[in-house]
């Protein structure tokens, strides 16, 4: 369990800063902090739709090494979760 929630952490801290790389234009300018909760939250989300559309049972184990798939999965989620972060926040440029 607490491997899992470390892993949750440092994988949405980078897969929250690749997405905010990918969130198109100037729709990516908020802060780090909200960008690390998308990430873990594009984390979980890009998992669990990658588990339900590729039918794996078990999330963590859907193929036998580095599943590349399931992490593109989660950085689309984590563009996704930024661009929308950052329509709700409505920071402006200074």
């Amino acid at each position: 369990m607490i491997g899992t929630i470390l892993t949750a952490l440092i994988a949405g801290t980078v897969i929250g800063i690749l997405g905010k790389f990918l969130a198109p234009g100037g729709r990516d300018n908020i802060p780090l902090w909200l960008t690390v909760l998308c990430g873990i939250g594009g984390v979980f989300i890009g998992s669990y739709v990658y588990a339900a559309l590729f039918d794996c049972a078990d999330i963590n184990n859907c193929t036998n090494g580095i599943d590349w798939w399931r992490h593109l999965w989660q950085i689309v989620a984590a563009a996704v979760l930024v661009v929308i972060a950052a329509g709700i926040t409505g920071r402006k440029r200074a």
